[in-house]
């Protein structure tokens, strides 16, 4: 049975559909960065989702090839993940969109290294005639976050975000929100095959105490 972080680590995969404190440990991800309408049909975003899928999939199945990864076993390629600002605004304003900055990740096993990632990007490239030099390796530790589970459209995501804020302010935390430190979905329901309305999408703020 393949090795799948939502089943494993269902504390940061698979929270309820009310507010919760977490700390979110280290971890690696592959990483596109950009800017613009995510729904701009072949735009930056769409085409930074084909980077990441691509080089997560070469990892996945290295196995098959000749590269050897130390302590590899076979895994589910992780759910795609966001980070999400804009310029000198706090939060995140869903009605502009083309102002959003971004950065898409896909997290990565802890037994692959640089060195394997920039052998999945160089692979990638050559076997998808796709350029992955986009592609970067990233470390994030989140730390003390608030997450939520929501359901529906991400337009309605500003409905659940006052659920998370009021709970900060009922249990002693504020946001702590930053440059370094930012809005983050994971996306758990395939967009072309869900209604709106089903979308899981985990909602996820950095936090710190009062």
């Amino acid at each position: 049975m393949a090795f799948d972080f939502k089943k494993e680590y269902k504390e940061f995969y698979m929270p309820k559909n009310r507010p919760e404190i977490v700390t979110v440990p280290k971890a690696n991800y592959i990483a596109v960065r950009g800017k613009g309408n995510p729904n701009e049909a072949g735009g930056a975003y769409q085409q930074a989702i084909g980077v990441l899928y691509a080089v997560a999939y070469t990892l996945k199945m290295s196995y098959k090839t000749d590269h050897r990864i130390d302590g590899f076993f076979e895994y589910v390629v992780p759910p795609l993940e966001g980070f999400w600002w804009q310029e000198n605004s706090y939060g995140v304003d869903y009605t502009d969109k083309s102002a959003f900055n971004w950065i898409s990740v896909i997290r990565l096993p802890d037994f692959i290294t640089k060195a394997d990632f920039d052998w999945a990007v160089e692979t990638a490239t050559k076997k998808k005639k796709l350029d992955c030099s986009s592609a970067e390796f990233m470390t994030i530790e989140e730390g003390l976050c608030v997450q939520i589970m929501h359901l529906g459209a991400f337009d309605d995501e500003p409905t659940t975000v006052a659920l998370m804020d009021a709970y900060l302010e009922q249990n002693g935390y504020v946001n702590d929100m930053s440059k370094d430190r930012l809005h983050h979905e994971i996306y758990l329901s395939d967009a072309r095959k869900v209604a709106p309305e089903k979308w899981k999408t985990v909602i996820r703020h950095p936090v710190k105490k009062v």
